[in-house]
């Protein structure tokens, strides 16, 4: 499972990056800085894309900030398709990513982004869980992970 994302600075307009706190999710990968979201945080969030707009959502449940969503911060693909979601509010959203994590502290290179689903909490507040789907061999190989995040445009 996708434990956290990169994405390069570039790829994030100033309003974004120019946000209290961003400045701690800053690195550097060669000569190229980007910034890190990861779950393992203390207040997990995802980048994601909502309606034409660049924002950053609460990156599911992990914490238990809601009663009533899933613990969790992934859903399943299959979930979706079965009506798991159906009358929560739930919508699908784009998270843009260059880089994605893994258990073993494997990065792998992402093209575009991630498939997401955004659902408000019993308070209103956006929530994303990243959509995941069985791992091909290939990720499965490279990762140890038995679940892959659901690729925009692009299958490893």
């Amino acid at each position: 499972m996708c434990l956290g994302i990169a994405v390069t600075r570039s790829e994030l307009p100033t309003e974004l990056t120019g946000r209290p706190g961003m400045d701690r999710r800053l690195y550097r990968r060669g000569d190229q800085e980007e910034y890190r979201f990861l779950f393992r945080d203390r207040s997990p969030c995802l980048p994601i894309w909502r309606d034409g707009q660049l924002q950053i959502a609460r990156w599911g449940n992990g914490r238990g900030q809601s009663r009533i969503l899933p613990r969790t911060g992934w859903t399943w693909q299959q979930t979706i398709r079965d009506g798991g979601w159906r009358g929560s509010g739930a919508i699908p959203v784009e998270i843009p990513a260059s880089f994605g994590l893994e258990r073993r502290g494997v990065w792998y290179l992402i093209e575009t982004g991630i498939r997401g689903l955004l659902v408000p909490d019993e308070r209103g507040w956006a929530v994303c869980y990243m959509i995941c789907e069985p791992a091909s061999h290939y990720y499965k190989t490279m990762t140890g992970s038995d679940r892959m995040p659901v690729l925009i445009d692009q299958r490893i």
